[in-house]
């Protein structure tokens, strides 16, 4: 049976939408090239799989997969024998975003054919590029010049049944999606290091507020640590 404690979605027409990040002690997620290394420990990188054991669907943006050779694998017997029994299919979606169709046809997620690939895009990418793209995986244009997600996610629930959709996308479009209200729930996990730097991506970048009054506000509803990493889950506000 599938936990239903994370199951359920505020938007029946949406899908449930979780994100997961290892951050450091100063907030970052990656250091200040913006270039992503694994920094959690042992039980971090168990995490992000036992996580992907109950989504339906993995969504990543086409710079983090280029840029840290991702394939967004399930990681393995384990954890396909932990989707099965949560009573979803052996493999998960894995869906690419990319506004300007500009992923490397060569990116390693392509030699995967365990599970389909999704690439949602959009109308500036150019018929040339889409035509090469749609060679590699389905493609979904969901805009002009900007991805509509939240018709993109109506989307996704509607035609490929997606229920759980777990978000590993960079803090640029994380920050996009929560000041959208399309993330339902954060996993966060404290790791005991600084990395600096002043270019050195958050977990919500982008214009950002100016205003405590238009914060996102979140609930802490579940923390633990392991050694010196600290585990905390978010929930969010309710969509309207």
């Amino acid at each position: 049976m599938r936990k239903n404690t994370q199951h359920a979605t505020r938007n029946t027409k949406l899908p449930f939408v979780f994100s997961n990040f290892a951050m450091t002690a100063d907030g970052k997620i990656a250091f200040s090239d913006h270039h992503f290394t694994p920094f959690g420990g042992q039980r971090d990188h168990d995490h992000l799989f036992e996580l992907r054991a109950t989504a339906d669907a993995v969504m990543s943006s086409a710079r983090t997969v280029e840029l840290s050779s991702a394939t967004l694998g399930t990681g393995g017997e384990r954890f396909r024998k932990l989707r099965l029994k949560h009573g979803l299919k052996e493999h998960h979606l894995r869906i690419i975003v990319s506004g300007s169709g500009s992923i490397d046809p060569d990116a390693e997620i392509f030699k995967s054919k365990l599970s389909p690939i999704i690439i949602l895009t959009t109308v500036r990418a150019g018929e040339e590029r889409l035509e090469k793209l749609r060679e590699l995986a389905v493609v979904k244009i969901c805009g002009n010049s900007e991805i509509n997600f939240a018709d993109a996610f109506r989307w996704l629930k509607r035609e490929w049944d997606v229920k759980r959709l777990l978000s590993e996308v960079g803090g640029e479009l994380h920050g996009t999606l929560m000041s959208a209200g399309l993330i339902d729930e954060l996993h966060l996990t404290l790791v005991p290091a600084i990395f600096g730097g002043r270019t050195s991506p958050t977990i919500a970048d982008g214009p950002g507020i100016t205003k405590v009054a238009d914060a996102l506000h979140l609930r802490l509803t579940e923390l633990r640590h392991y050694g010196s990493e600290i585990f905390t889950v978010f929930k969010t506000d309710p969509r309207k």
